[in-house]
């Protein structure tokens, strides 16, 4: 995958500084309580740092990074669906990177279930989804997540 994040962070040389930020990031997030409190202003969890640090790993063309703390990643943690839509499709890019078709549907699927809106309202995710199609018609999940783009589109 080509585009501008990737492209951008690499040519200005900030890549040591975004890991060294989300590393920050993740150091001050283990001191956090797993849920949110209610009532507080910023919904900000360790499960919330994951996910930004998904998004982060993913501008800097370390797709893999990505996936590996996906690994770790509790799902439930993310408590509003768009951030677990935001979760989706983050690592449908990462795994539409590493070229696996199933798990990019999957993902999308995932997302376009709890926001919908996250998959067919960006372009870029838009355009995984049109190349899925018409790459890989027959793949577990590709027929069932155009038809809920387009149709919603």
């Amino acid at each position: 995958m080509t585009g501008g994040p990737t492209r951008w962070t690499r040519r200005r040389g900030q890549r040591t500084e975004a890991l060294a930020m989300t590393e920050g990031a993740h150091r001050a997030a283990r001191r956090l309580p797993q849920a949110v409190p209610l009532g507080r202003l910023f919904a900000i969890s360790p499960a919330a740092v994951d996910l930004y640090a998904v998004g982060v790993h993913w501008a800097l063309g370390d797709a893999g990074a990505g996936r590996k703390l996906f690994g770790t990643q509790v799902l439930a943690d993310v408590e509003r669906g768009e951030r677990k839509g935001r979760l989706g499709t983050d690592m449908a890019r990462a795994w539409w990177a590493w070229q696996r078709p199933e798990q990019t549907a999957r993902a999308l699927l995932d997302a376009c279930r709890v926001s919908p809106g996250e998959v067919r309202d960006r372009p870029a995710i838009r355009r995984i989804v049109t190349e899925l199609a018409e790459r890989h018609p027959h793949t577990s999940g590709v027929r069932e997540l155009h038809t809920a783009v387009a149709r919603t589109g």
